[in-house]
């Protein structure tokens, strides 16, 4: 009877075992399973198609108190003083996401002759920009009178040419001052410093 028994008792020690091997097997992988979806929570933003320029609305307004110098007295110290600014935005016109990765586009021509650039510093990173989100741009440039200025490359103009970074077809979009009235943007130079692109509230 010994003999009969040690065998069974062996047999069932090895089935216990496989059976806890299984379980644990069956363990790691659900654990694995959850593991591996939870970046998927983020896939859709990082798999998000880069914003283009007919997707986003565009507004470029001066600042409040620069003007289109008709009230500056000739030595650059009107409104706005010396060095003016200007905010470009750009709205999510979509109901998903884009990413807009880089500086944007920004031409000002006076005519065909001279033309004035917006212009960058490094590498702004990407921003997510969900549906219905803005992101704006802040511009400095000299406006035309300060001393020391160049004035033999100026443009007054009431309407820029913009595109989002990356893309090569570009928009016209008018000028305003900071209360939504049409404007005049009066610079000079052959660029417009770029501050880096950041999130903001729509119509700011």
């Amino acid at each position: 009877m010994p003999a009969t028994t040690r065998p069974a008792a062996g047999l069932a020690a090895r089935t216990a075992g496989l059976a806890l091997t299984l379980a644990a097997g069956l363990t790691l992988t659900a654990c694995g399973t959850t593991t591996t979806a939870a970046p998927a929570a983020t896939a859709p933003a990082a798999t998000a198609p880069p914003c283009r320029t007919a997707s986003l609305a565009w507004t470029l307004s001066l600042l409040d108190g620069d003007g289109d110098g008709d009230s500056d007295d000739g030595d650059g110290a009107g409104r706005g003083g010396h060095r003016s600014g200007a905010r470009l935005v750009a709205v999510n016109k979509g109901s998903g996401p884009c990413v807009f990765s880089g500086f944007p586009g920004l031409e000002i021509h006076h005519g065909k002759a001279d033309g004035i650039e917006g212009t960058g510093a490094g590498r702004p990173a990407a921003l997510s920009l969900p549906g219905q989100a803005a992101v704006a741009v802040d511009l400095r440039y000299t406006r035309r009178g300060t001393p020391g200025a160049d004035t033999s490359w100026c443009v007054r103009q009431h309407e820029a040419t913009v595109r989002a970074p990356h893309d090569t077809d570009g928009t016209v979009v008018p000028v305003t001052d900071a209360h939504g009235k049409a404007a005049v943007l009066d610079a000079c130079g052959e660029t417009i410093a770029m501050a880096a692109p950041h999130r903001t509230a729509a119509g700011s």
